[in-house]
């Protein structure tokens, strides 16, 4: 009885290290954190110095970096499929339906979250310490570091949301990947390939490893967000 059950079946997916779920989460974690690592390279100064500096469309700069945060992925997905195919400016590259246009498009999405939140956090503190860090001959510039170190705690929070979403991420690389099996095949691609197939255990598998990952992003960031409310208290 237990063999016909999809939950149990994919229960013994999971403890067993199926092959083809395991390459499924493999893949899916290498795009997402890949996709994570490189927004928030360039995401961390890119808010940092939003915030530290004023100058003429910084409002409208502003604006539109908050806007993005609700980004719908199918229009990320759309947008990064137009500069990566054989028609756009960067076909010739041949990045279209591969791993790396998925985490192009991860960062798309991920990028205005990181940004809006470093801008957001340093500007706060510049406003705090602004006296004391130009008392000692700290310019602008050189407190970036330092604001950014002091509001590490809150950064973290921002880029575990900023996973939690490109983890959880459908549409965009649906279109950009292909969804191929073996290459561009992820976690939430293939639940719903596998349910409308009926592979309900695969699918179910695959649905239960997300729910973690997602449960465990979620976990470290109120641990992390209440870690930082005790230090500050």
């Amino acid at each position: 009885m237990a063999a016909g059950n999809p939950f149990a079946i994919a229960l013994e997916l999971i403890l067993e290290r199926d092959p083809v779920l395991m390459g499924i989460v493999s893949l899916s974690l290498q795009v997402s954190l890949s996709a994570v690592l490189i927004a928030l390279v360039l995401a961390l100064p890119f808010g940092a110095a939003l915030a530290m500096f004023r100058f003429p469309g910084r409002g409208l700069l502003v604006t539109l970096l908050n806007a993005l945060m609700g980004l719908p992925p199918v229009v990320a997905g759309l947008m990064v499929y137009l500069m990566l195919s054989r028609a756009g400016p960067l076909g010739s590259w041949g990045l279209l339906f591969t791993p790396t246009a998925m985490v192009i498009a991860q960062t798309l999405l991920v990028f205005p979250i990181i940004a809006s939140l470093s801008r957001q956090v340093v500007e706060d503190l510049w406003e705090e310490y602004r006296e004391q860090l130009q008392s000692l001959g700290c310019s602008r510039l050189r407190a970036i570091p330092t604001l950014l170190w002091d509001a590490r705690f809150s950064l973290v929070t921002g880029v575990l949301a900023g996973f939690g979403r490109a983890s959880a991420e459908v549409g965009a690389v649906l279109i950009v990947g292909g969804n191929i099996d073996g290459v561009t095949r992820v976690m939430t691609t293939a639940i719903a390939l596998e349910t409308s197939k009926g592979n309900l255990p695969l699918a179910l598998g695959l649905g239960i490893v997300l729910l973690l990952l997602v449960a465990l992003v979620n976990a470290a960031a109120y641990l992390l967000g209440e870690s930082a409310r005790r230090r500050l208290g």
